[in-house]
């Protein structure tokens, strides 16, 4: 975005960093949308109407990635930038183009500034991209703007399957040294340790609410003092697809989140405006960011793994162990399913399937060479 501040005029109930981010994606579409041609305001409208804001800046940014493709590498079109390729050029993209461009991502490179920058993708991430290209076709042949619907001569992208690939998750032994290192600082550098003086107290916090609900790295992003109401034992999260759950608070969260608000979190006077409805503040008194959480993730988890810092794991694989640890307490995988917020219970039975206590528990008895040794 070109840096200009937004501001938001909110009558709505919802908290204002939650509609500022809403904000925020709604004018980069609109951008993004600028540096493409005017006749594709059909496909913006089908966007802004059928998928979730996030969805459609991602199928925007793909878009306009392929635009500038076709300018830079290929001789499909003659225009020099994305908003002036003509239709009848469009028109003449047939499905080996497509093809072309996907094997294109798979590794690239970049000269900025006189450097050279190489990009790989995954298949993953190029599923996401062929899928967005989908949209696009499959749209302006409904529109009337392609001749035919070239989608079909699509390669397939083979991607894993859900419960092909085992689920990373910590087991309850390493959740305590994890939770043991953030309480005491043990496993951190000395300059990581100067820093934990200061924030160790927000770190547990962070980590206790990762582990507790499983939340996502959005949710407790964008967590505010607001959203809690310890009177009740309750707090807010606003969920993907605009929805609000109301959560219960245990003794351990709040006897943590009531820790750092009172005896670590920093005074209004030191805080933006901004930002003072912030739950957890850098110390600069800003809100953390997404980065910013999950490198503090990564810091902890790597402890608990007794691996490097660039090898811990992320956010979403604290929500995987809150996962793992509820269905090996007993609790029933719907009840799961619902903290979680899993639209298909399936996903949630991929936690049951993937419990690795389970295979710890088999293995065990079969001691091979320790029964031979001790014969």
């Amino acid at each position: 975005m070109d840096g200009k501040e937004i501001k938001t005029h909110n009558k709505s109930d919802r908290p204002d960093n939650i509609v500022k981010k809403e904000n925020e994606i709604y004018q980069e579409c609109e951008e993004i949308e600028a540096e493409l041609p005017r006749y594709l305001k059909g496909f913006f409208i089908y966007l802004r109407g059928n998928v979730l804001p996030m969805t459609r800046q991602a199928y925007l940014h793909d878009i306009r990635f392929f635009f500038s493709y076709l300018i830079a590498e290929t001789d499909l079109t003659s225009a020099a930038e994305t908003k002036d390729i003509t239709l009848e050029e469009l028109q003449a993209v047939k499905a080996t183009d497509i093809n072309y461009f996907l094997d294109y991502c798979r590794k690239y490179k970049v000269e900025l500034n006189g450097e050279t920058y190489y990009y790989e993708n995954s298949n993953k991430t190029l599923a996401r991209k062929k899928s967005s290209l989908s949209v696009f076709f499959k749209e302006l042949y409904r529109d009337g703007l392609m001749p035919k619907n070239i989608t079909e001569g699509f390669d397939p992208i083979r991607v894993q399957k859900a419960g092909e690939h085992e689920i990373k998750a910590l087991q309850d032994d390493e959740v305590m040294i994890m939770l043991d290192a953030v309480s005491d600082g043990t496993g951190l550098t000395k300059h990581e340790y100067s820093y934990w003086e200061k924030t160790k107290k927000r770190d547990k916090a962070i980590l206790i609410l990762f582990l507790t609900y499983g939340l996502r790295l959005s949710e407790l992003q964008q967590l505010n003092l607001s959203s809690f109401n310890f009177s009740r034992g309750e707090f807010k999260i606003y969920r993907k697809r605009g929805k609000e759950s109301i959560m219960p608070l245990n003794q351990s969260v709040s006897m943590v989140l009531d820790d750092y608000i009172n005896n670590e979190r920093a005074e209004d006077a030191n805080i933006l405006p901004a930002d003072r409805d912030a739950l957890f503040l850098s110390l600069q008194g800003r809100r953390m960011t997404e980065r910013q959480l999950r490198e503090l993730v990564k810091k902890y988890t790597s402890i608990a793994l007794n691996t490097s810092r660039k090898a811990g794991y992320s956010p979403h694989k604290l929500r995987a162990t809150a996962a793992t640890s509820l269905i090996g307490r007993g609790n029933s995988i719907y009840d799961v399913a619902a903290l979680l917020d899993h639209e298909q219970v399936t996903t949630t039975q991929l936690y049951a399937k993937q419990n690795s206590n389970v295979k710890r528990n088999l293995v065990k008895d079969m001691e091979w060479e320790k029964e031979r040794t001790e014969k």
